[in-house]
Parts: structure tokens; sequence; C-alpha cells
């Protein structure tokens, strides 16, 4: 095990490395988390069953989480590769460019994402790395396309995504997206290095870089496609979600038409 800082990284919040073992695939995973409790673990252990942890590194992209869900102990025992602390500030595009350059920076070939709070078939990794290993460069996991299953989705997430979101990232993007605020996705290296990329800048804090990364790569003429994939929601209690209220469904808006207004554009 191996544990070290990064501090004063251009376009890389400060973070903290604990590496548990060496780079074993040419593939990763990144789980950006934030206090998820049992529901990493949970996924973890999906994972785990399912051999994905042998398909791919995970890496858990940890934005300070205090609920005692990142213990070193625990996560080595789920087979996480390696975990990653984000010390410096800002939120989800943080944690996400975080991993990106952890996982440049190690020679990955391609970069999976999901979320870390069990909604999300993670058994399904293996449809993004045949994706990655026959070229293409952008993959969006779609729980609305044949074989993906959307299971208990809120009637207003589920309008709002298909009626709204996909339909105008799409017409940016040039090319059909089904599923776009879907975090289950992967990115070739040649995508993420191209210089009209530049996923690792201070203007992507929040859902700023989902957004621009759903658009970019078709632009550039990349190679982009859907994988089916299943993403359920709880019958009951509380929905798993860190896009609540009013507010954060306007700033996701907000984000999207400047993304589609190509203010994130290098």
């Amino acid at each position: 095990m191996i544990e070290y800082e990064r501090t004063g990284l251009s376009g890389v919040p400060d973070f903290r490395a604990v590496e548990f073992q060496a780079r074993q695939s040419d593939y990763c995973l990144l789980i950006p988390v934030i206090n998820e409790g049992a529901r990493i673990l949970t996924e973890l252990g999906r994972a785990q069953r399912a051999g994905v942890d042998k398909l791919c590194d995970i890496i858990l992209c940890d934005g300070g989480s205090t609920d005692g869900s990142m213990k070193t102990d625990t996560l080595q025992l789920y087979g996480v590769n390696t975990l990653l602390t984000k010390t410096g500030p800002g939120k989800q595009g943080a944690q996400l460019r975080m991993g990106i350059y952890f996982a440049l920076n190690c020679g990955y070939k391609g970069i999976l994402t999901i979320d870390g709070n069990n909604k999300d078939s993670i058994e399904d990794a293996p449809r993004f790395i045949e994706k990655l290993k026959a070229g293409y460069d952008f993959i969006q996991g779609s729980r609305f396309i044949r074989g993906g299953k959307a299971v208990n989705t809120p009637p207003v997430r589920y309008a709002a995504v298909r009626l709204i979101h996909a339909p105008l990232t799409s017409l940016g993007a040039r090319h059909w997206f089904t599923d776009t605020t879907n975090n289950y996705r992967a990115y070739s290296r040649e995508y993420l290095t191209h210089p009209d990329v530049r996923p690792l800048r201070d203007v992507f804090q929040g859902y700023e870089l989902l957004a621009y990364l759903s658009i970019r790569a078709s632009q550039l003429g990349l190679k982009c496609c859907e994988v089916p994939v299943t993403r359920a929601y709880p019958a009951t209690g509380k929905t798993p979600t860190k896009i609540t209220g009013f507010k954060g469904n306007s700033d996701l808006m907000k984000v999207l038409l400047n993304a589609l207004a190509g203010k994130y554009n290098p």
C-alpha cells in the first residue's frame, strides 16, 4: 500500500491517494462518492461478485466522506484498487478531474465512470470495456434503449431526461443520445487527451464536465455509442440523488445550456 498527496497541479484539485496495489488492467472504473454509506459498499460487493474488479481497476474518488464508509481495511476487502480523497475545492466535477488525472497519469487506455449510490448495474461494466476495445471513444450507458431497464424512475425525472435534457444534448452533439444525465459511461484515452477537449480545467466544478463530455466527442468526429444498462431507484424511501429541488434541476439546465453554447470549449 502506497500513500501520498498531490498538490498544486493545474486543473486538478489537491488530493490524497492510497494505492492498495499497482495498476492491474488497461481500464479503470472511477466512482465518485461522498457519504454514500452502505450504498457504496453494496455496490462494491456486487462488482466483486460479478468479477468487475478483475476486468478493470476500481478507483474511488471521494469528496471527503465523514460516514466511515471509506475505511481502507474495508475497501481492500471489496477489491478496490485505489482510494483518492479530494482535499481541494469543488464537487463532482472536481472529483472526476482528480480521477481522470490519476488514471491518465497511470497509463490507462480507457476510463469508466459510475455513481456510487448503488442505482446502476455495475455488472454491465464489461459492455463498456468491449466498446472501448472496439475503438469507441465515448460510450453512454442508457436505461432507455433495447436491453436497458428503467426501474422506479421518478416521473418528473423521466420526463425531464426524455423530453428536455436528452434531445437538447443530442442537438448540440449532433448524435442521438437517450440517457444524458446518466453518469454510467466510458471514455477512451484518445478522447480525454484530445487537444480540443482538455477536461482538466477548473471550470469543471459540478456537473459541467458531464454535460461537456456528452457533447464534445461527436462534435470532434470521435466514435460514440450507447450500451444498455439498468438504473433502479428504490420503490420506497428517499431517492438517492444529489440533484434535488428546483435549484438543483435549474442548475443542471443552466450547465447544459452553457455546454450547448460552447462556453466550456477550450
